[in-house]
């Protein structure tokens, strides 16, 4: 009784596609991973990726605790493909920082949607981030080519910029989407790469690619129901 119920409170207000789209989401990645012999790690790191990214969009709170079970799976992937950007961004900044959405977004929802309240920047802060994004993308990249990282600019770009898309998420603002979408975009070509390597994963791959689809899809739905004004809290 206590799991129907949660998961109809969880699943009130969707529309039929955006169910059908986070069960195809999960169902083609399973049956392509199983069929490629995928490692189970690479699995559960795909299927969690994609449900927490997908109930993000939604609005949900509890993409937080997919996020983390993703955060901790992910980095030993990215490890094994020597990604040191990316292990140290899930290790030392997702990590605490999912614990602290899950807080502030519990804090901030619509009671009538059961979704978090969400908001838009303004034309000034999306200027300055625009400029301090790429002076961070630069920087970092510097220090990884240093350390001896693989591919150490496209690293330091989806690295720094998932830092800035989650403190905007955590933050409830609808810009968080577009940075998303150049993570993804660079993330589906690092692992194209790594697929003739090491830390190749089939898995891992297609979780990116369902994440860049799902970020247009949800920049539009968080566009439609944001102000700009936003909301206290």
């Amino acid at each position: 009784m206590g799991l129907g119920y949660a998961l109809r409170k969880e699943f009130s207000g969707w529309k039929p596609w955006q169910v059908l789209w986070m069960a195809f989401s999960v169902v083609t990645i399973l049956a392509i991973s199983f069929y490629q012999r995928e490692s189970l790690i690479g699995i559960l790191a795909a299927v969690s990726g994609v449900i927490c990214v997908i109930l993000c969009g939604m609005g949900r709170v509890s993409s937080y605790i997919f996020g983390t079970v993703n955060t901790l799976l992910y980095a030993y992937i990215a490890y094994k493909a020597r990604y040191y950007g990316d292990v140290m961004l899930n290790l030392l900044y997702y990590f605490p920082t999912n614990l602290l959405g899950w807080y502030l977004w519990s804090r901030n929802l619509n009671d009538a949607t059961n979704a978090v309240i969400m908001k838009r920047m303004t034309l000034k802060q999306v200027f300055w981030l625009f400029l301090f994004c790429v002076a961070s993308v630069t920087a970092y990249g510097f220090f990884l080519q240093l350390i001896g990282g693989n591919l150490p600019f496209a690293d330091s770009t989806t690295t720094v910029l998932s830092v800035i898309a989650q403190i905007l998420m955590i933050k409830r603002f609808a810009e968080q989407w577009l940075i998303w979408i150049a993570v993804d975009i660079v993330s589906v070509i690092m692992w194209v790469i790594a697929l003739n390597g090491e830390g190749a994963s089939i898995a891992v791959l297609l979780m990116w690619i369902v994440f860049l689809v799902n970020a247009v899809i949800m920049f539009v739905n968080w566009l439609k129901h944001s102000s700009r004004e936003g909301y206290s809290g």
